[in-house]
């Protein structure tokens, strides 16, 4: 059976996963506590698993390429839509430190409470925490550093970009792309397309 170093190894071979505070984030936040105890066994396959509720915890390299792009970095303001089981935002506490904060969105109740109780075994305070997403996309009127979206969206929402701080990322997925936006004034921001993915798609 596969385990975790493995696991990581391969997807630093693949040279998707390089930084090493990804790396040591992927290190220390097993994945094993986050998927249904059905697919244990699959923990370390790099694939999606169900979670229930027809959601999946996305594929380990997926996550690492998004995460990747998104530079998360110690002290950030991170806001992570479709927590689900709450791996990703295990993920990110663990990269922003105590300096940093992480709020996680999900939008089905069975899954905050479970992603609730998965993190509560990494991050014992609310510098990091899961919540029930509202009526309307993210947190409007909060400003954020870093913005990840694990839901594919069927066109780039325009308020998530509201609520970047200037210099910003958001990363998040559209139909069957990735989409790296950059914010680079109150108005204005860079954007990088790239193909090839699929998701769950973004309910709100």
């Amino acid at each position: 059976m596969k385990d975790l170093d493995s696991l990581i190894d391969s997807i630093i071979m693949d040279r998707v996963l390089k930084s090493r505070t990804i790396i040591e984030a992927f290190e220390n936040v097993d994945r094993a506590d986050f998927v249904p105890d059905m697919f244990k066994e699959s923990a370390y396959v790099d694939a999606p698993l169900g979670i229930g509720e027809n959601q999946t915890i996305s594929q380990p390299t997926t996550v690492a390429f998004m995460l990747e792009h998104l530079a998360p970095k110690k002290g950030d303001k991170i806001l992570d839509i479709g927590a689900g089981s709450g791996w990703t935002t295990a993920i990110l506490c663990h990269i922003v430190g105590e300096e940093g904060s992480v709020l996680g969105l999900e939008r089905i109740g069975s899954l905050v409470e479970l992603g609730k109780f998965n993190l509560a075994r990494y991050c014992h305070d609310d510098r990091c925490r899961i919540e029930k997403a509202g009526d309307k996309l993210g947190v409007p009127g909060e400003k954020f550093d870093k913005i990840l979206v694990s839901a594919s969206a069927d066109e780039l929402p325009e308020e998530l970009i509201d609520q970047l701080n200037i210099g910003g990322k958001l990363v998040i997925p559209v139909q069957n792309s990735i989409e790296v936006i950059t914010k680079t004034s109150e108005d204005e921001y860079q954007r990088e397309s790239i193909y090839g993915f699929v998701f769950v798609p973004l309910v709100y």
